[in-house]
């Protein structure tokens, strides 16, 4: 049991740690749109993400599939400007249930790439570790809890702009999501391959 709540509390850090923001930015690129309102739709996508993260995650653990750390490095960041670009277009139109299709399959397949990323830290700690199910389960689990507090931060903090400063909602979208893509291209730059 020491094992697993170990590993718990290492997701935790790996995805809060504000020097590997990558997937904080990612997050907050998903969450901009929505407010606690929508949270159906939340739901779908948060859940959809972890399906796809955790999949990708024993994948590779279980070497099943193996991705060049690389490619994974440069994936990470275009996954956050999609995302962002994608979230710009909708706030300046009307969104639409086709729409958000695009988005729950968008965001299944950059749920994969993101596991593979967290897979690449994983391999690394338990290379010749002959146990993996348990400290596999604790370190997604870990992971899938810090995802949870970011998401809720970021309608938080959604929150109190629109209500409480009369923010309009349009003007809080397309700030933060410019600025999350200026955060993010150079990480683009940095990891380019090749």
């Amino acid at each position: 049991m020491y094992i697993f709540w170990f590993y718990i509390k290492l997701g935790l850090g790996h995805v809060l740690d504000l020097s590997a923001y990558d997937h904080i930015l990612f997050l907050m690129a998903l969450i901009i749109p929505f407010t606690f309102r929508m949270w159906k739709q939340i739901l779908t996508l948060v859940t959809v993400f972890t399906l796809a993260h955790c999949l990708s995650l024993a994948l590779s653990v279980y070497k099943v599939v193996e991705v060049e750390a690389a490619w994974i490095e440069f994936l990470i960041p275009v996954t956050i400007v999609v995302t962002a670009l994608f979230n710009l277009r909708d706030s300046l139109k009307k969104r639409n249930k086709l729409s958000f299709q695009l988005q729950v399959i968008a965001t299944g397949f950059f749920g994969l790439i993101h596991g593979f990323g967290f897979s690449n830290y994983f391999n690394m700690l338990m290379a010749g570790e002959e146990e993996k199910l348990s400290p596999l389960l604790g370190f997604a689990t870990g992971i899938e809890i810090s995802q949870l507090i970011v998401i809720l931060m970021v309608l938080i903090v959604a929150a109190i702009l629109e209500i409480g400063l009369k923010l309009p909602r349009k003007y809080f979208v397309i700030g933060t999501t410019a600025i999350v893509i200026l955060i993010t291209i150079p990480m683009i730059l940095d990891t380019w391959p090749g």
